[in-house]
């Protein structure tokens, strides 16, 4: 029986009992990058391809006393060089996971979203989850999309609601409960996310989003707390016990994990789903504990990916949603 992780720890323990993935970091010369590689190393997590100018990776990875074997290192003139060269490598079978360095997110997700050289899987929506741990919470919560798209459609957020649900069906996690969030839980035609939270929980009642029990719109407070959703009436399989918040926006996205994290001593660990490899964006004020779960996150991805169907997927498997155009949708800088 597969057991739900409750902590980021957990998924970090699950992923050493497969074989370490190949994971190529763009721009690799950061002492913080360098830890984290370090340590997931020594784990049984990964193998590292560095990509980035030799000199500083070698004197970085000297300061933090880890050894690099010299075909482990990729020479890059600049950023924009280092991110071509890391998801080249992806492409090319030589890696199997890509990690953000010393760039800024935008240079590599410009390298990934490339038409030609880059990743992208056709027909999908490409979107961010973090995994929150937050010590007062007693499960794990996913928060998307709080670092790519910006302002979603009704058709973006299915396709953002459906990555999410991917990620926890192969975490563990079956049947996850989404809360599509807005500031209340009633539909007022004043605030279009409730609008769209109506038509998300419709959509999954009707089978056009799948694998996942939806529900909203609702309140921050009554999607995590029983007693919050009680004390407004409110009869939910969704509130009080979400899995995954789906928030209206980036910036309310963004704000929600950073309050979870700076406020409530909790932990998020992230990661890139709609393309054809893992990808991590890391920040520079992320905690090490967050870095190697994140690390943790992508490898369990990639275990876990999907062997090719013998016959074609029938269309109706997927949202029926017209794509938001790629210029609705930007990553934060790193």
């Amino acid at each position: 029986m597969t057991l739900t992780p409750r902590s980021l720890q957990q998924l970090v323990d699950k992923a050493r009992t497969f074989g370490p993935v190949r994971i190529v970091i763009a721009d690799a010369g950061q002492d913080l990058v360098i830890e984290t590689l370090r340590d997931a190393q020594s784990l049984g997590l990964i193998e590292a391809r560095l990509v980035g100018v030799p000199e500083a990776i070698r004197q970085v990875a000297a300061a933090v006393d880890w050894h690099i074997p010299d075909d482990w290192i990729v020479p890059a003139a600049s950023g924009y060089d280092a991110a071509a060269k890391a998801v080249g490598l992806v492409r090319d079978g030589k890696a199997d996971a890509v990690m953000k360095g010393c760039l800024h997110t935008d240079v590599l997700m410009h390298a990934l979203l490339d038409k030609d050289r880059g990743l992208r899987v056709p027909g999908r929506r490409v979107s961010h989850v973090f995994v929150a741990e937050v010590p007062s919470h007693p499960k794990l919560l996913g928060i998307t999309d709080a670092a790519i798209n910006i302002v979603p459609d009704l058709n973006a957020k299915a396709e953002i609601l459906q990555n999410a649900v991917g990620l926890f069906t192969l975490l563990g996690i079956g049947s996850p409960k989404v809360a599509v969030l807005s500031a209340v839980e009633t539909v007022n035609p004043a605030i279009a996310s409730t609008l769209d939270a109506a038509c998300l929980t419709l959509m999954a009642r009707r089978g056009q989003l799948h694998g996942a029990i939806v529900d909203g719109p609702l309140a921050f407070d009554n999607a995590i707390s029983t007693e919050a959703a009680r004390e407004k009436g409110i009869v939910s399989e969704v509130a009080g016990d979400a899995d995954i918040l789906l928030a209206p926006d980036l910036v309310s996205g963004n704000i929600l994990v950073k309050d979870l994290t700076y406020l409530a001593g909790g932990i998020a660990a992230g990661v890139v789903l709609g393309l054809s490899a893992p990808v991590v964006l890391t920040s520079r004020a992320d905690l090490p504990a967050a870095r190697l779960a994140s690390v943790a996150l992508a490898a369990l991805m990639f275990h876990a990916r999907p062997t090719p169907p013998a016959r074609p997927v029938p269309p109706d498997t997927h949202p029926h949603c017209a794509p938001q155009p790629d210029a609705a949708c930007c990553p934060l800088p790193g």
